[in-house]
Order: C-alpha cells, then sequence, then structure tokens
C-alpha cells in the first residue's frame, strides 16, 4: 500500500483569491462542510458582508486547490472589521499546516490593508495559536444563534479588538 504525504505549506503555491477560482472553491467547501453549511451563523455574516477577495487566500499544489480562506468586511456597532470564513483545507491535507498558513497571510493581508481586526467564530483551541482569543468579544452580537465562547477576534493593531460591541451588520 502507497500512502501519499501532504505536501508541506512551504511547497504550496498561496495567492489571492481570483475570479476564475469561484467554482473550484465552492467545490471544495461542499466536499469539506456539504450543505450544512448554510445553516451555520456565519453564513448568515456573509449574506450581508462586502467580500474582499484581496484579502482572501488559497492554497495550490499544482493546479490542485488545497485550501481556501475568505475575509469579509461588516461592522460591530460602527466599527469596521473584517470577518474570517469559511476556512477550508482537504480533508486529507489537515495535518498539513495549510489552514494555519492561509490564516495568517490573509491576516498579514488584512493588516497591510490598514484593517484592525478579524473576527471569526470557531475552535479558540485551534485558533488561538494564529492569536486569535475570545477576551474582547463578549459584546459582538451575530445575526443568529452561537455559542458565544466560539467568537474570536485577532488585534490587528495595538487595540483593534477593545470597543467590539453591538450588533454585526453590513459595512
Amino acid at each position: 500500500m502507497i500512502v501519499q504525504s501532504s505536501p508541506p505549506a512551504a511547497a504550496l503555491v498561496f495567492q489571492s483569491e481570483r475570479l476564475q477560482d469561484a467554482a473550484e472553491i465552492e467545490a471544495l467547501y461542499e466536499r469539506v462542510f456539504g450543505p450544512g453549511r448554510f445553516t451555520k451563523v456565519s453564513e448568515r455574516v456573509r449574506e450581508i458582508a462586502a467580500a474582499a477577495p484581496e484579502l482572501s487566500f488559497c492554497a495550490f499544489a499544482g493546479d490542485r486547490l488545497m485550501g481556501v480562506v475568505r475575509l469579509w468586511r461588516v461592522r460591530v456597532g460602527d466599527k469596521p472589521i473584517v470577518f474570517l470564513g469559511p476556512l477550508a483545507v482537504e480533508s486529507a491535507e489537515r495535518r498539513a499546516g495549510i489552514g494555519q498558513v492561509l490564516v495568517e497571510r490573509a491576516c498579514d493581508a488584512a493588516a497591510e490593508a490598514g484593517e484592525q481586526v478579524v473576527v471569526l467564530v470557531g475552535d479558540e483551541a485551534y485558533f488561538q495559536r494564529i492569536g486569535f482569543s475570545s477576551a474582547h468579544t463578549g459584546d459582538i452580537r451575530l445575526p443568529g444563534p452561537v455559542d458565544q465562547r466560539r467568537v474570536l477576534a485577532r488585534a490587528l493593531t495595538p487595540g483593534g479588538d477593545r470597543d467590539l460591541a453591538g450588533v454585526v451588520r453590513a459595512a
């Protein structure tokens, strides 16, 4: 039996999302999350958000899409933020560090673009190693039910994750 190992994240090509990647991205989301993804509160945020493809990244091994992360522009109260998600990596490649590199690249691009904070709904045990925390997210109100402990933020500027209070709404 031949076992293929995952390509190391360093061997992949990471690039900003392009229009021509859309169908492949949707197919990856379908494989990773299935139709249940449309019922999540994060999907409600994306319905009102402005896509930020210039801050969103894809990971390719040759011409094969291995992972993707998208960022979206919204507001929490009056504060502009970027919302991260979904993050998806091919199931067989999840231990290769691709997701972490994608999130780091997206956060770096958002910081370079002048954004102050990235917010997401996710597992703190995973995302804390990339600088996310629930410390300042208790007053964020998402458009639907959510376990508030899973609402996480990463400051991109000093204090960027402060004063996050109010309903998430369109930018």
